[in-house]
């Protein structure tokens, strides 16, 4: 699945994902749960109107509660367990996807850093981006 706009997929190649949309916002997360995920560094996902996603090969969802206190679901291949999405089950019309599961990333640079009250002091977050220290509003 290359038809899209945008494209990418897990790291073994099981689950592919596209997209015509243009991305809403693209958030830098530091959240305990992101760093988790992501092996340390927190996670910079690129979020998309849900509906506009086609998705490709079997993805397994984990549900939790974000330190929001907003139930989450995040979407990680069923064979190599890259993680891929996250979703909140109060906007499930949005989906976010890792930056680093798209074909090409370089063209999704994050608009801010979020959840930085929980990133560790070694942590390098970008001084240009907009910093909030919690959950920001919702995204459009």
């Amino acid at each position: 699945m290359t038809d899209g706009r945008l494209a990418g997929g897990c790291l073994c190649g099981a689950v592919r994902f596209a997209s015509d949309a243009r991305p809403i916002t693209v958030r830098h997360c530091w959240c305990r749960d992101c760093q988790h995920v992501s092996g340390g560094a927190g996670t910079i996902n690129v979020f998309l109107p849900s509906d506009t996603v086609m998705v490709e090969g079997a993805v397994r969802w984990f549900d939790s509660v974000a330190d929001s206190g907003t139930p989450l679901s995040r979407g990680f291949c069923a064979t190599c367990g890259s993680p891929l999405f996250t979703q909140s089950h109060a906007r499930r019309h949005l989906i976010g996807i890792r930056v680093g599961a798209f074909d090409d990333p370089a063209p999704h640079a994050p608009a801010m850093a979020i959840w930085t009250i929980s990133a560790p002091d070694w942590a390098t977050i970008d001084p240009e981006l907009p910093r909030v220290e919690r959950q920001p509003p919702p995204a459009a």
